[in-house]
């Protein structure tokens, strides 16, 4: 807490002067970028106790809230200086010309929201590798060689190369549910995390199937957690995610590393089609056990969704190619 006050103070003295876009395009960076002091302090929730993960990611994440408004606002005044043609130079141009301006790729737009629902849900982020090793994608998920499950997931795998550690073979992820493992084996519960991150599948590509793309799975693990949990989280994140009243059903469904697994539906208002976005379950007593976790003291439960998906839906994107077309036609209406 005593850091974030010594932030907030260095931020506002960078702000008395800081006097041109540049400046506080560095003010942003320093503090809000993928290295920035802030940003640090909330990748470093994960390894804080439950009461202090509560405490000060809240503050964190309302002292981000205000340092992202103040530097918009101050930005504004800037750029509106003198007509528009105060200190920011990118605004020095001849009245002919047409001036673009930059917007963020709906993905980034739609990941953003996600993890913004999840930390004020107290949940941590937790990252994990790409390139993954079979025992951590398959394995220690309840997936053993020549499960009939394994054909669930088109895999690519990697020619020629193996884990030193476990002499398992490499592949690139077909799902970031290996983070999930990974985190339980450095972590004692309880805990609630979400892995946001790429993952690739080995499939012919069409409206709806990309050989890569976006998933988001969560972990909760605690001494009484049920479906009950389950369920108000997957009704309290649609339901700010839309910023809508949805319709929400589950239905039973299979996944190794759960049981009972189920399939979530919604339904948007005015519709009659319900729409499949989530897989979720309670966790297998084989995956705690595996990671050393007392199932008989411990549960928890997992769910995954495709942020392609969501995107999809929420911003009516009939392809999911158009993601990666790289056509700034499509990008510049975000």
């Amino acid at each position: 807490m005593e850091e974030l006050e010594k932030i907030e103070q260095e931020i506002k003295e960078a702000l008395e002067t800081a006097k041109s876009k540049e400046a506080l395009e560095k003010i942003r960076i320093a503090y809000l970028g993928r290295s920035g002091k802030l940003t640090a302090i909330l990748r470093s929730l994960k390894d804080f106790s439950v009461e202090e993960r509560r405490k000060t990611g809240a503050a964190a994440n309302k002292l981000r809230t205000e340092i992202e408004k103040v530097l918009d606002e101050k930005e504004k005044k800037v750029i509106g200086k003198e007509g528009g043609r105060g200190e920011d130079i990118t605004l020095l141009v001849l009245p002919k010309d047409k001036v673009y301006f930059g917007s963020l790729h709906p993905l980034t737009i739609v990941g953003r929201d996600i993890k913004k629902i999840f930390t004020s849900m107290n949940f941590s982020v937790a990252e994990g590798p790409e390139a993954e090793t079979e025992y951590y994608n398959f394995d220690a998920l309840n997936i053993p060689a020549n499960h009939p499950a394994r054909e669930m997931w088109d895999t690519f795998w990697v020619k020629s190369q193996t884990d030193a550690k476990d002499g398992k073979n490499l592949l690139m992820r077909t799902h970031t549910s290996p983070v999930q493992i990974r985190f339980m084996e450095k972590h004692k519960p309880p805990f609630a995390i979400i892995a946001p991150g790429r993952v690739f599948r080995y499939e012919a590509t069409d409206s709806s199937h990309e050989i890569n793309f976006h998933q988001v799975e969560g972990l909760a693990v605690d001494k009484k957690i049920s479906l009950a949990n389950l369920k108000f989280v997957v009704e309290e994140f649609f339901s700010r995610f839309f910023e809508e009243k949805l319709s929400f059903r589950f239905r039973p469904s299979y996944f190794p590393f759960v049981e009972p697994g189920v399939e979530v539906d919604i339904k948007l208002p005015g519709e009659e089609k319900w729409l499949e976005v989530m897989g979720a379950g309670m966790v297998h007593k084989r995956v705690l056990e595996g990671v050393r976790i007392d199932s008989e003291k411990w549960q928890g439960f997992a769910f995954g969704m495709g942020v392609e998906r969501l995107a999809m839906i929420k911003y009516g994107i009939p392809d999911i190619r158009l993601f990666y077309s790289g056509d700034l036609r499509f990008i510049k209406q975000f």
